[in-house]
């Protein structure tokens, strides 16, 4: 038997400090999307702002329905309204914030994408062939990871790769030029 171990890196800024004025731009609208959350049932607002390698930022929040799985996350919203409508634009940067809606400011500590957003922004990156950007915004740090890949070691486009000579999808994979990052 053998032991592995990840690690996971990733750059923090104390209260932002450091942060370039790009990214902070894009914090800034990840916090503005948070005011069209629909949250009756959580009252956590969330919103996503993703840059796209053409310079157009994307915008999205987080949708609850009664039917618990009908909603959506704001990472995906943003995801998926920009492949509609930039479908040959790659996503640069993800900014992701977060507040309670019955209380004043966001939280102090960021949050990280669900598992459903994580696989979702991996395809992206996967689509794009690059690597996309995290920046996870809380009041006292904000955390920066290099690729959304990282927040899922061991997501299905890594599993669908992994065992190249036993895995019998690897062809139909290929077809599509699919290449994990």
């Amino acid at each position: 038997m053998a032991k592995a171990q990840y690690v996971l890196p990733y750059t923090f800024y104390p209260k932002g400090e450091g942060l370039s004025p790009e990214d902070f731009d894009l914090i800034e609208q990840a916090k503005a999307a948070t005011q069209t959350s629909y949250a009756p049932y959580s009252n956590f607002c969330v919103g996503a702002a993703l840059r796209l390698e053409n310079g157009v930022v994307v915008c999205g929040s987080n949708q609850e329905n009664a039917a618990y799985p009908a909603g959506c996350c704001a990472e995906r919203t943003a995801m998926f309204y920009a492949n509609a409508q930039y479908p040959n634009t790659a996503p640069v940067t993800i900014a992701i914030a977060a507040r309670r809606a019955s209380e004043e400011g966001f939280l102090t500590v960021p949050i990280s994408p669900c598992g459903i957003c994580r696989q979702a922004l991996i395809e992206a990156e996967t689509r794009y062939r690059q690597a996309i950007r995290v920046l996870l915004y809380g009041e006292d740090v904000i955390y920066e990871l290099e690729k959304v890949s990282s927040l899922l070691p061991f997501n299905l486009m890594h599993l669908l790769y992994r065992d190249k000579k036993s895995n019998p999808n690897i062809k139909t994979m290929k077809m599509f030029g699919l290449e994990l990052l």
